[in-house]
């Protein structure tokens, strides 16, 4: 605050030193002006009147335009010790000179990204907990019962308690996926790869899964060499969570199919299948964190990273359903 004064005071005195120079500059030019027509020795107050006046109106419009931008400027520095001090509710009015609303503008929109950035940090921390408290609560009170002979200490009590380490290790590489996608920190390992056979090789991998199941994969493509500069690695995993998450939501004896076309800019991958479909507020919700259905076994993290996964790759991954028609999510990659 103090600075801040300091800083104002110093703008202030700027501006009478200025009045000065200007009322200065116009006695000079009031007297050179009357002496030229002869008024020095006759009228000998009209140059001083003259420059008065002048100095005047100088000072009033110097006083109003100092007026127009320094209480902007004070509203948006008020607020900005607000944000400062972890209030990002501030804002400010938009008003004065168009330099000043286009500062206020941008203070209000970086204080509204601020304010998101900080509820999805606040959310994220619920969520992790949340998720981590399930897995972990598992394993205390199975290794208690072990420790106080409610559980046999054989290898199938082992296995169940590894296949808990299992899903927290992928529960905690999820997030750790998910953190770097969101930061923008995720890195791509692209080459050239022939899209088509990267869709026929996880759809084999995923056959048995669907035999198991009574359910039948097919793979149509409308484009033949579609080479793109992608991580195939990456795009296998976008894959293999679309096509399992269609089959743990589709019915027995239900299809599920992948397409792949050519687009303008690049190539669309969808993944359909014939199960009941969604309402369209699970539809809005399906690439949050830790949205899942009520019969879902993931964490809810895996349509929310391929998601990041496929922004990350300049392209672009959206959802359509109606109840008792299926659902498609069809995935977009540019050439």
């Amino acid at each position: 605050m103090h600075r801040r004064g300091q800083f104002f005071r110093r703008i202030a005195l700027a501006a009478i030193v200025l009045v000065i120079f200007a009322v200065t500059g116009l006695l000079v030019v009031a007297w050179v002006i009357a002496g030229r027509f002869g008024l020095v020795g006759r009228m000998p107050a009209i140059p001083g009147l003259l420059a008065l006046a002048a100095a005047g109106v100088v000072a009033f419009v110097m006083l109003g335009a100092m007026r127009r931008f320094a209480w902007p400027l004070r509203a948006v520095m008020d607020a900005a010790d607000r944000v400062a001090e972890g209030d990002y509710s501030a804002r400010v009015q938009e008003y004065g000179p168009p330099p000043m609303r286009a500062l206020a503008h941008s203070f209000n929109t970086m204080t509204e990204r601020l304010q998101n950035a900080d509820r999805l940090r606040r959310d994220l921390m619920a969520d992790v907990a949340h998720e981590l408290r399930t897995p972990l609560s598992v394993l205390q009170g199975r290794l208690e019962g072990l420790l106080d002979g409610v559980y046999s200490r054989d290898d199938a009590q082992i296995s169940q308690l590894l296949d808990e380490t299992h899903m927290l290790s992928r529960l905690v590489e999820d997030l750790r996926t998910l953190a770097l996608s969101e930061a923008g920190a995720l890195q791509l390992q692209k080459e050239p790869t022939e899209v088509n056979g990267l869709v026929r090789d996880v759809v084999s991998r995923m056959q048995t899964e669907a035999t198991r199941m009574s359910m039948t994969l097919h793979v149509t493509s409308s484009t033949e060499n579609a080479v793109l500069d992608i991580d195939a690695l990456r795009i296998r995993e976008v894959l293999t969570n679309l096509l399992s998450n269609a089959l743990q939501h589709n019915p027995s004896g239900g299809a599920v199919t992948v397409s792949v076309r050519d687009t303008i800019d690049g190539l669309a991958i969808s993944v359909t299948d014939t199960g009941q479909g969604l309402s369209p507020e699970r539809v809005a919700s399906m690439f949050d964190r830790f949205s899942k259905g009520v019969a879902s076994r993931g964490s809810g993290l895996g349509l929310t990273i391929a998601k990041g996964i496929i922004t990350a790759h300049g392209g672009d991954i959206s959802a359509s359903s109606r109840l008792g028609d299926g659902t498609t999510v069809t995935f977009t990659l540019p050439r």
